[in-house]
């Protein structure tokens, strides 16, 4: 069967685009290897999904080319996803940091993009989603694209990869978009798991007996700072603010980690001078957990009355406290990781229109491409962002 265009994935960014290319007035194909489409949708934002985030800038992405993502985030913005959110009547709620979740499931996202396929009809389009394909080969020649699930065979125009990274492989995730790229001359910055949860060993080894333990802190890996919560785990370390340096951070490097951000410099000797007889571990019990206060205390080894230490040890101990170091040996890969940083280099692909530069008719969206954003619904609007752009351009 012919149709003007065939995507593979049928995750946000395929759905997004065959929606806004069906009601284009194109005949689209969205094949999808899982049993049903959506399936990262429905377990992202605990259920809720995080489907944008209000503030989401080129800022707030990772790419060897750290431009490539502005012309689709400009064309493509978080309220225009609002808009088409509550013109379906979908109650919303903004949690922290600008988050945008759904009051209710993650499944209202799912039928609305279905529903937005569907509405191609009225435009003189169609969407056909076709489950449980998986792809036995994929051709180009001089008519277009030719692609073979088991005994069928379509053809199209135009073939957009949809088809996301390898994170999360227990929902179906792998590599294919890279081998297809290959297949078709494109080159693939090394793709890394990305927003995942890092590993600690060595000395560190001693804070797993933290686990479980959280404290709002300000991490750092290389330039990157954020000031969100950390959470150590039974394998090294976690919660948001890591999940976010993870994306930062390379094998070998360490991460540094502020327990008190909110404390003035020179607080330390502020409560020497107030409290004389009090302790380490008592002042960090002040915006710590009692358990996070004695460890850090006690690896400090500062365990007598503050009046009994002298104002540099002091000094030193609040450096050491805002310079925290940790070493991690790795992380929890890409079975844990939210996200894939790197993948189709940006450098191939038109930022307009995100279409291949040497292979016209070929096209690359959402987590496919080398564009990976924050924690906090960033990624979701690179899917309809990127989405919208390849579709306004088939």
């Amino acid at each position: 069967m012919h149709y003007d265009v065939i995507i593979l994935g049928g995750g946000a960014a395929g759905l997004f685009c065959a929606a806004r290319a069906g009601q284009r007035g194109k005949t689209v194909l969205v094949l999808e290897r899982s049993e049903k489409p959506g399936k990262k949708i429905l377990i992202s934002g605990g259920g809720r999904c995080n489907f944008t985030n209000i503030g989401a800038g080129p800022a707030n992405y990772l790419s060897a080319n750290p431009h490539f993502a502005k012309s689709a985030l400009s064309r493509y913005t978080p309220r225009d996803f609002l808009d088409l959110i509550e013109s379906y009547d979908i109650a919303w709620h903004e949690k922290t940091l600008g988050q945008l979740f759904c009051d209710s499931s993650a499944k209202q996202i799912v039928a609305l993009l279905l529903e937005e396929c569907t509405k191609a009809e009225q435009y003189g389009g169609k969407v056909r989603v076709l489950c449980e394909a998986e792809i036995a080969s994929t051709a180009r020649d001089a008519d277009g694209f030719c692609v073979t699930t088991g005994s069928d065979t379509y053809t199209s125009q135009a073939l957009v990869i949809a088809t996301g990274g390898p994170s999360i492989p227990k929902m179906g995730a792998t590599g294919f978009a890279y081998d297809l790229a290959r297949q078709f001359g494109l080159k693939i910055v090394e793709p890394r798991p990305a927003l995942v949860p890092l590993t600690l060993g060595g000395e560190d080894v001693l804070f797993r007996d933290l686990s479980g333990v959280s404290a709002k802190v300000d991490a750092t890996s290389g330039k990157a700072t954020f000031h969100e919560a950390a959470l150590f785990t039974h394998k090294g370390l976690s919660g948001p603010s890591i999940l976010q340096v993870s994306s930062y951070w390379r094998h070998g490097e360490p991460i540094t980690i502020d327990f008190l951000p909110d404390r003035d410099e020179g607080w330390l000797l502020e409560a020497k001078r107030a409290a004389p007889r009090s302790t380490l571990k008592t002042q960090l019990k002040d915006g710590l957990s009692d358990r996070l206060a004695a460890t850090l205390s006690d690896r400090m080894g500062l365990e007598t009355e503050l009046g009994n230490i002298s104002d540099k040890a002091l000094r030193e101990a609040e450096t050491q406290l805002r310079k925290w170091t940790f070493h991690p040996n790795g992380s929890e890969g890409f079975a844990k990781a939210e996200v894939t940083s790197g993948g189709i280099d940006t450098a191939e692909l038109s930022s307009k229109t995100m279409e291949a530069k040497k292979v016209p008719g070929l096209f690359v969206i959402g987590e496919a491409v080398d564009v990976t954003g924050w924690l906090g619904g960033y990624n979701f609007q690179w899917a309809w962002a990127s989405a919208a752009a390849a579709a306004d351009g088939l």
